[in-house]
């Protein structure tokens, strides 16, 4: 009995040796080498809800897998035991095992200036949350959740969840809808609406409205467009060239008058200088055409004149 069972606890054996054997094997394949993979420890702090994010979920940097999550816990259990429970901060605290070589803290905190943040976010539809890491530009408008303790490890600080901004910005706009004077508002729109329909249709009292001014505008291009008609416009161009035309020969005309006038008014202004010349030195001239002569007595004459 006991020569035939030694024989069964060997194969027992060995099937287990061997089971063994095939599960690190395929641990080993299927992990892919990550339990001999370098990593480091990093850890954030979030202040908003982590629902949907478990141990194991991806820590992605840009998309790109480069760790895991380890642990979610409280900040009021890990670091704030010791502190009255209203005085805890009860951050959720997350831990991430990052594959790659080991960054030191002063590393960390370089990144952490260069507005490095982790993030959580979702993998659509499915509910799965990840963390994501990324250099966030306006990260200066959300700054790190404060803390007093020292950490475990490096802590990266995290931004708001993208839904929780969703729905902050929705409350916040339902709370600045209640705080809004709605029927203020409302007299005023509808006054407004009065002003345009007046504006549009005019009141009857001298404002036609815009309505009558585009028909008149219609009117007035309409008018101006028959204006300009190539016809009308051959035939104006063509009593323009004879208007001009006709002004070019009345001008020429009186240019030959003026001449004549201004020789005929030369030719009256030096006979008048030789009227004034002749008066002045003979007068009598004006009345003879020439001097009379003079008078001499015959010697006859003057005997007889002394014999009487």
């Amino acid at each position: 009995m006991s020569n035939n069972s030694n024989p069964n606890y060997f194969r027992l054996g060995a099937f287990v040796l061997a089971a063994i054997g095939a599960l690190i094997a395929v641990i080993l394949i299927f992990g892919g080498g990550k339990f001999f993979q370098k990593s480091f420890m990093v850890e954030t702090y979030i202040k908003q809800s982590v629902t949907g994010l478990d141990a194991g979920a991806a820590v992605r940097f840009r998309g790109v897998k480069i760790g895991q999550v380890t642990s979610i816990g409280l900040s009021g259990d890990i670091y704030e035991r010791n502190l009255p429970f209203h005085d805890r901060r009860q951050y959720v605290v997350v831990r991430m095992q990052i594959f790659g070589d080991k960054v030191n803290e002063d590393q960390i905190s370089e990144f952490v200036k260069n507005n490095l943040r982790a993030r959580i976010k979702s993998m659509g539809i499915t509910g799965v949350n990840y963390v994501e890491f990324d250099f966030i530009a306006h990260a200066s408008d959300t700054p790190a959740l404060p803390f007093s303790w020292k950490p475990e490890y490096p802590v990266i600080p995290s931004m708001p969840n993208q839904a929780d901004e969703i729905i902050s910005g929705i409350q916040n706009l339902i709370g600045a809808l209640n705080n809004m004077n709605i029927d203020g508002t409302q007299k005023k729109l509808d006054a407004l609406l009065g002003n345009l329909n007046v504006m549009m249709a005019g009141d009857g009292r001298g404002n036609e409205g815009m309505i009558e001014s585009v028909k008149q505008l219609n009117v007035i291009m309409a008018r101006i467009n028959k204006a300009t008609d190539k016809e009308e416009l051959g035939v104006l161009m063509r009593e323009l060239v004879a208007a001009t035309s006709s002004l070019r020969q009345t001008i020429t005309s009186v240019q030959g008058d003026t001449v004549l006038t201004i020789e005929n008014i030369k030719q009256a202004s030096e006979n008048l200088n030789e009227f004034s010349r002749i008066a002045s030195q003979s007068p009598s001239s004006l009345i003879w055409s020439d001097p009379p002569k003079k008078i001499t007595p015959t010697s006859s004459g003057g005997q007889s004149g002394a014999q009487k």
